[in-house]
């Protein structure tokens, strides 16, 4: 599944139906999580039907499109089967009870309530919302796809305008020659990774070098009277500088993934439970500033790509083994240098990149140690 964003650009009184329609989502979603909370037994079909029940009952409801509804009720679903999900795997803590969902950003369509210009330009919108015809802007080109394959299409509200989503039905796959290489990758926050061939990226920092700018933003909201004009311009400002910032983390993380899947055979890589980690306060801003998940997304997508092996092993003692002896030498965070009584003598990363290939290489052969659901990956959103 192949998802192409564009720029949709239309009046002001448009503009507000996208946000009439994004609420009225919202309150299909909510009010299908609600229903599942009173009655006993409610199901997927359940919920199907009871889209047309709020259609009845409420006329702003009626106006969105039947499928767009019905797409509501399946995020509604889709948080409750995870709910049942992780009972059954019996996660330790908080299970991710369904909760009502507060600030909704995005409405979708399936196959029905749209029409795309015959030169791909341009969307029509067709229910009773208002939407209408909406300009388009972007770098893809819809015309190598037939309008059949479009399984959905989003309207997506963030801090700098609105988007169009399209979710192409295609299986998208790339043949290169193999490079006979294999990598172990350690990812840390002194540098963004290091390999075992020694190699070491620098961390950007992304959040780190904007965070002056940010809290002087910060600060102006802050100043600004609740409720005010003034406010919400400043809030939106604040929106677009951290708008900015994650779009400079998923560029880099998607062009890192795919050089370093292009470049080699086989990436090994810790299978680092970030959740956790982020429990720890003096750390927490720096882990999610570096976005180790969002590199091994698109680590795992790229692999299924082009046909490479991604291999995510235990992280465990990584850190302290040898690479050499296999000894357990301890050392705390301070410690950058592995040093063995056998005489290895290397940076503590690099030495974690060895071990973390070294177990990966031992994984392969094992039947689904690395087989990645198609369904897990992320879509094709990488910048033109």
């Amino acid at each position: 599944m192949l998802v192409f964003e564009f720029k949709v650009y239309g009046k002001s009184v448009q503009l507000t139906a996208i946000d009439d329609a994004i609420r009225t989502a919202q309150f299909v979603r909510n009010s299908c999580i609600r229903l599942w909370m009173d009655v006993k037994g409610v199901g997927k079909n359940d919920l199907q039907k009871y889209c047309a029940v709020l259609a009845a009952n409420f006329p702003f409801a009626n106006e969105l499109n039947s499928m767009a509804r019905q797409a509501s009720a399946e995020r509604a679903w889709s948080s409750i089967s995870r709910f049942y999900d992780n009972c059954k795997k019996g996660i330790s803590g908080k299970k991710g009870f369904p909760q009502f969902q507060k600030d909704c950003r995005s409405v979708e369509y399936k196959t029905s309530g749209w029409r795309l210009a015959d030169n791909r330009k341009s969307i029509t919108f067709t229910d009773k919302k208002g939407v209408g015809r909406l300009k388009m802007k972007g770098t893809r080109d819809l015309h190598f796809y037939q309008i059949n394959q479009i399984k959905r299409v989003r309207l997506v509200k963030r801090a700098d305008g609105y988007y169009c989503q399209f979710c192409i039905d295609v299986n998208r796959q790339e043949n290169i020659e193999p490079s006979g290489n294999t990598i172990g990758l350690d990812v840390g926050l002194k540098e963004y990774y290091t390999d075992s061939n020694g190699v070491m990226i620098e961390n950007p920092k992304f959040l780190r070098e904007a965070e002056k700018v940010l809290k002087r933003s910060q600060r102006r909201v802050s100043r600004k009277v609740k409720g005010s004009k003034n406010r919400g311009k400043a809030r939106q400002i604040l929106g677009k500088r951290h708008l900015k910032i994650s779009r400079k983390r998923k560029d880099h993380a998607v062009k890192l993934a795919r050089c370093v899947v292009q470049s080699n055979d086989l990436i090994s890589y810790e299978d680092l439970r970030i959740k956790n980690m982020v429990k720890n306060h003096c750390l927490a801003k720096s882990i999610n500033d570096a976005s180790w998940y969002q590199f091994r997304i698109w680590l795992e997508y790229f692999g299924l790509v082009f046909k490479r092996v991604t291999v995510a092993v235990n992280p465990q003692y990584t850190s302290q083994e040898c690479s050499s002896c296999g000894e357990i030498v301890k050392k705390t965070l301070s410690t950058r240098t592995h040093v063995c009584k056998c005489g290895c003598f290397m940076d503590r990363d690099e030495n974690a990149a060895l071990i973390i290939l070294s177990r990966g290489l031992s994984t392969v052969g094992h039947t689904g140690t690395f087989a990645l659901d198609a369904s897990n990956a992320w879509g094709d959103e990488t910048p033109a």
